[in-house]
């Protein structure tokens, strides 16, 4: 079976719900305990057997990509001063991982976005991971979990897949709800994946509107074709080309699953919930150095 190897991550929005941090500093790069927030999303990816990470930004974001290259300079001079292992500890991609960027020009929504990843991903099937959802990198294991469960079941069937995690009842207009095909409800969350076949979402239902309460969390594999549908998707609300449109063009020619989410994951795109999880990550490093 071939697996995919190439993984998207967006990274050209300004970040307005997290400004004043967000002003000179991309909400990529702010904290979660002690490494930027991006760092944890692109070790999920890793960890999941991606080989080519593709951020999509623009010309001031340019600091993102810096983070991922080696700082001649800087490595140098610690390595002068006999810290070696912090050199080595800020040069930790693996050799064999690459990580691109390209600008996405104009800003027309999510689904743009992933279409200006297209001269790079090419033919191949491909991984897209929002930055601002952070999966808890303290439990479960990111080489067998979620995304790398995903990747391996699309592997599989060659249905595109969408992680979905069960919200509580006033969260539920906040977020694309999933619709499933078949009549399951997802009565608690499990420590284990499960993947159904979708039959569409509903973006920010009510909750007496909505056919589940399954949302999306921001971790998809899709096939190739996702690309044609979203160069042939005209732009909807805000004059944006919307991701769900291309996937609900792939639901119905292909067929398309979502896989329920095992952990936890955090939003930090959002201040309060910025704030909480930076407290988690700090808390878990310093009980780790201890």
């Amino acid at each position: 079976m071939k697996k995919i190897t190439h993984a998207v991550i967006p990274v050209a929005g300004f970040g307005t719900r997290m400004l004043p941090l967000s002003k000179s500093v991309p909400k990529e790069l702010l904290p979660l305990g002690n490494r930027p927030a991006i760092h944890y999303v692109v070790e999920e990816a890793i960890a999941a057997g991606i080989k080519h990470i593709v951020l999509v930004g623009h010309a001031q974001k340019s600091a993102i990509e810096n983070y991922f290259d080696i700082n001649a300079e800087l490595d140098s001079q610690l390595r002068a001063k006999g810290k070696d292992a912090l050199a080595d500890s800020l040069n930790w991609l693996p050799e064999d991982v690459t990580v691109s960027m390209i600008r996405q020009g104009k800003a027309l929504g999510l689904g743009h976005a992933v279409l200006a990843a297209r001269p790079i991903i090419g033919d191949n099937d491909f991984a897209v991971l929002l930055p601002d959802v952070v999966l808890d990198p303290f439990t479960g294991d990111m080489a067998a979990d979620n995304l790398a469960f995903m990747i391996d079941a699309f592997a599989e069937d060659n249905h595109s897949q969408i992680l979905v995690d069960k919200v509580a009842d006033e969260d539920v207009h906040k977020y694309g709800i999933a619709k499933l095909s078949d009549a399951i409800e997802i009565d608690n969350k499990t420590d284990v994946n499960a993947s159904f076949k979708v039959a569409g979402f509903v973006e920010k239902p009510n909750l007496a509107d909505a056919p589940s309460k399954l949302a999306v969390v921001g971790r998809y594999v899709f096939s190739n074709q996702i690309f044609d549908y979203l160069a042939n998707t005209k732009a909807s609300v805000g004059g944006e080309i919307q991701l769900t449109d291309a996937i609900d063009a792939l639901i119905s020619e292909y067929g398309v699953n979502v896989t329920t989410m095992c952990g936890d994951s955090y939003d930090a795109g959002d201040m309060r919930s910025y704030m909480q999880a930076f407290i988690y990550f700090a808390e878990q490093q310093l009980a780790e150095d201890e």
